[in-house]
């Protein structure tokens, strides 16, 4: 895993305070309301997917050679690492600045276990084997200027809280159609 090293800065840059603690206020003011997100994802070729959120530039998601692919962005399953990390660390950051903590240097190292062999409605779907992550893990590098036992009440506090986090431990409905 490539390590990015911050080489600039003594802190992660803060998010703004009044900002957050608006979100805070509106959240509790309005606690029922439910945000719909919106993607499109575009076939290009193989196993190549452009997906467009927002305005934004295309998000691409591919597969390695290994699964067929020509390797040149993340797979579904490694795009799902990447928002879970993401989500998490957007958490973490968030709340350290909502209890005025100095974060220095952020990272989370993510893996998961996965059943490839059944890709596609091929090979085994026992109990045993089921298709998906199994087991993912999350290694948080965190350095602030809080207490170990603080940072770990941080970290806990951003995971219950985490809608991607939240999304892989519960079962979600699921529409599929044509």
């Amino acid at each position: 895993m490539e390590k990015v090293v911050a080489t600039s800065c003594t802190r992660l840059d803060p998010i703004d305070k009044a900002g957050l603690e608006q979100l805070i206020k509106d959240g509790k003011a309005n606690p029922e309301v439910i945000k719909t997100l919106k993607c499109k994802t575009v076939a290009e070729g193989k196993f190549r997917h452009a997906n467009y959120i927002r305005n934004l530039p295309a998000y691409i998601v591919d597969e390695p050679p290994t699964l067929l692919g020509d390797d040149t962005a993340p797979n579904p399953s490694e795009a799902v690492l990447a928002a879970l990390g993401s989500c998490l660390a957007v958490g973490i950051h968030a709340n350290a600045i909502a209890q005025n903590i100095v974060i220095t240097k952020l990272e989370l190292e993510l893996e998961g276990d996965l059943n490839i062999t059944a890709v596609w409605g091929t090979g085994d779907l026992s109990k045993d084997k089921p298709l998906g992550f199994t087991s993912v893990r999350v290694k948080v590098n965190l350095e602030s200027d809080a207490s170990k036992e603080v940072q770990d009440k941080l970290i806990a506090h951003a995971t219950k809280y985490s809608p991607v986090a939240n999304t892989i431990l519960r079962a979600v409905d699921l529409e599929v159609k044509a």
